[in-house]
Parts: C-alpha cells; structure tokens; sequence
C-alpha cells in the first residue's frame, strides 16, 4: 500500500515530508539545514545569537549547499530584527520562525513578500493571537521540548490547538518527538507535521563539539532533564550538569551579575550598541510576556549556551534539551534520521490501515 505523507505543511514550505529541524543557538548552521532540507524535510537557520553580516553569510552558505527551500528563525524583540528581515526578503528565503511575536509591521512586511511566518508558542491563546498578527502556521511545544517550554504535556496541548485554529492554518506539533511512531501521533492528534531540535542536535551534522554530544548520549535518563527557571526566570529544560545546579542555588544579586556579564559578551558578539539591548529588554517587558529582570537575564542563555555548544565544554555551559534525548542512544546523519522516520511512518499507517480494515 503507497502511503503519502503530503500535507498542508509540506505545500506551505515546499519539502517532500511533514518534518521541521528547529533553529537551535549555535547549532542550527548551513551545513545542519542544508543536510535536513536535502533529505526531504525542513531546517531553520538559527538567526538569534549571530549579527546580521554572518547571518548573510549563513544564508548564502545554505543556498550553495542545497537548492531545496528553507527558514530563518529570529526573535522579534532582537535589536537586529529589522535588519534580518531584510536579508530574508532579499534572498528569497522560504519562511521564518520566530517566538515573542507582536512584531505586526515586521510580519506585515514578510507577508507582503510571499515569505512564510512560523511562530512558536505554548498555548492554544498564543496561537490565535499569532495568527491575528499573520502567522501563516503554527509550531506547538509541549512541556517535554527543550529550551523555554511551558507545563502542559504534548499529548493534551496539540489537540486543544488544532481545536483552536487548525482549520485556518497548519498546526505543527514539537516536543518529544523523534520516530515515525511519533509522527503518526502528531497526525492522529490532527498536526500536519512534527519539528524537532533534540532529534537534530544529536545528529553527525550538527556543529556541537564531540564531547558535548556525548554528554547528551549519556543522559539515559529522561528525568534527569529537568525545567528550571534559574537562567532568566522563565522556565526552561536542560539536561542537569554542574552550571545549572550552580545556577540553582545563586541568589538574585548573583544572577543578576551573571545576566549583566552574559550581556555585555553579547553584545561584543553581536554587534548590538548597549542602548539598543536595552530598548529590546524594555520591549519585551511592555509586551507583558516578561518582566523587565526577566528581560534583562535573557542575555544568560545564548552565551552560557555557548560554552557547551560551541567552546565545547559541557559541564561549564548549559544544556538545552527535549526529554527525549534521554531515549536516543545513537548519533545518526540527517538522511538517516529523516529516512527511519518515513519508513516507520509508514509502517505504523499500514498496520493500522490493516487493523481498521481487518475489524
């Protein structure tokens, strides 16, 4: 029996299988997407942690390195969001994904030119202010995905959305995935289609060095990756390591200081003058997702991050992850991966095409 996998987010994004590779800080690189889109799905391009001349040279390196579409993830309150969009404009780039999304004149001028908006969210209400605001789907993660995530498990948050807004706009399903069993899941639940990070930074292409992969493949215990909410005061998941006990424990004052150092090394990276990371932190706090210390601390997680993900050194930095690296056991490429799902797809339609037809 020919079974297809088409759906309303494969014709949305123009890849062959319902499957989104996240934009994840200092892993999702043109070699990462590039592998993920010549395999039949979907990758985003981390634009959050780079300033704009290299989130160009990104751009362009993804487009020599394959000819299929892709996506450029930002957050809307970046002090170069502007300047992003523009690049995503210019070069023809498919779609882009983005959390904190009240950006309306900036959505307003990606929609103007065909480029496809991708918001993340948590809750049935987010998603259908997003889609007020012009988002054209939306990817949905429950409390099992890695990095910010909130409390309501997967199985109960995806159908309340597709509930919500499913008829006007695809509905795509994160958190906990990592199979073709989990694919047919999502599906059955009403999605259109899975995104995973965890599944693609533990994969052969991703730029994380070999030690902190490796620390992931240790983790074989998935309640050892635990929400905490001592990076920035909100919630996030990350595998428990020597930083986040560290992290735990520090008073205000400490964290403070910490977010306050994180944020001038930042702004080193990227580019950004210090007035203008302020205006951003002041941003976000007026749009009442966060508070202002709330916003101030945001500046922890891309350079702590960095330490694990791009230095190399997993015990100083954090580790952001979904629960379900604590099921993974192996390093796959990106064909491999993308490949084992389809077919088990498929096998898992087909068993259950003959179950129906047989009862």
């Amino acid at each position: 029996m020919a079974i297809s996998l088409d759906t309303r987010l494969t014709g949305l994004l123009g890849c062959r299988y319902p499957i989104v590779q996240t934009a994840m800080g200092w892993v999702a690189n043109p070699e990462l997407v590039a592998a993920t889109c010549n395999a039949g799905a979907f990758g985003f391009l981390a634009g959050a942690t780079i300033p704009p001349a290299e989130m160009e040279r990104d751009i362009l390196r993804t487009k020599a390195l394959t000819d299929q579409p892709f996506g450029v993830n930002f957050h809307m309150y970046q002090p170069n969001a502007g300047d992003i969009v523009e690049l995503v404009i210019r070069h023809g780039v498919r779609a882009v994904s983005y959390s904190r999304s009240p950006g309306k004149d900036l959505i307003a001028r990606l929609k103007d030119h065909g480029v496809v908006c991708m918001p993340t969210i948590g809750l049935p209400k987010h998603a259908v202010k997003a889609i007020e605001l012009g988002a054209d789907a939306v990817t949905v993660q429950g409390g099992e995905g890695g990095g910010h995530t909130g409390s309501v498990p997967t199985t109960l948050l995806i159908p309340q959305v597709v509930d919500a807004v499913g008829d006007r706009v695809p509905v795509v399903a994160a958190g906990g995935f990592k199979d073709g069993r989990g694919l047919v899941g999502a599906l059955a639940w009403g999605a259109d289609g899975i995104a995973m990070g965890t599944r693609f930074l533990m994969s052969q292409e991703a730029p994380v060095p070999a030690q902190t992969k490796q620390r992931y493949v240790d983790c074989r215990d998935p309640s050892a990756i635990i929400v905490s909410k001592a990076m920035d005061g909100l919630p996030q998941r990350m595998i428990l390591n020597r930083t986040l006990e560290q992290l735990e424990r520090a008073g205000p004052v400490r964290k403070l200081w910490v977010a306050m150092m994180s944020g001038l090394r930042f702004r080193a990276h990227s580019g950004a003058s210090l007035f203008s990371l302020l205006k951003s932190a002041l941003d976000m706090s007026r749009s009442g997702d966060v508070t202002l210390a709330q916003a101030i601390m945001s500046a922890n997680a891309p350079m702590i991050i960095q330490r694990a993900m791009v230095d190399g050194r997993p015990d100083e930095g954090v580790l952001p992850s979904g629960q379900v690296a604590g099921t993974i056991t192996e390093l796959l490429s990106c064909q491999e991966i993308i490949d084992g799902i389809v077919r088990e797809a498929g096998e898992c339609l087909e068993r259950l095409a003959q179950r129906v037809s047989r009862d």
